[in-house]
């Protein structure tokens, strides 16, 4: 038995309506985070709008929507400016480990450079030290390490404040093409 033509014809009218209430839904699923500065993923969205993800995924549309709101830092309710992303908290964890890195090297130079001055100064009170030349060299050399950590440093907060720039640089320049 076949369906008669106003039968299919109703059919296909019911699917579209309900394609677009479905869409009407995540539409207003995405506005809804973006007012509240909640979650915004393909799971997040299908779930709050009520519909599968392979629905998303057919609409392509609705699917680009999703990734372009995603890829904007969400903003605090209230409108006080951009809330902490996910990659913005991940950013932060990476120069935060590599802050201790580097002073957790500090700490070790120090520690061997107070090592050296304390065994010196007990070696010097022993009566043993040595000729007064040698410490005039051992002096200008630790006075010389001395400026290479120093401008290691500086190096490398520099190379930090490059590498800021430039991925400021870098969102910058997302924001004017998508802008």
């Amino acid at each position: 038995m076949t369906p008669t033509a106003p039968a299919v014809q109703a059919m296909l009218e019911g699917r579209r309506a309900d394609t677009g209430r479905r869409r009407n839904r995540v539409l207003a699923a995405l506005a809804e985070a973006a007012k509240d500065g909640s979650e915004v993923s393909v799971a997040a969205i299908a779930r709050r709008a009520g519909v599968d993800r392979t629905f998303l995924y057919r609409h392509r549309d609705l699917l680009g929507r999703i990734h372009a709101q995603a890829a904007e830092p969400p903003t605090i309710p209230g409108g006080r400016g951009p809330a902490v992303s996910r990659a913005s908290l991940q950013a932060d964890l990476v120069a935060a480990d590599a802050r201790t890195a580097r002073l957790a090297g500090h700490i070790r130079r120090l520690e061997a450079r107070l090592s050296e001055v304390l065994g010196e100064q007990v070696w010097r009170e022993s009566g043993i030290g040595g000729p007064e030349d040698t410490e005039q060299l051992q002096a200008r050399i630790t006075t010389l390490e001395q400026q290479v950590v120093d401008l290691e440093l500086t190096l490398q907060d520099r190379d930090d404040d490059l590498a800021a720039a430039r991925a400021a640089n870098r969102e910058l320049m997302a924001q004017l093409n998508r802008g």
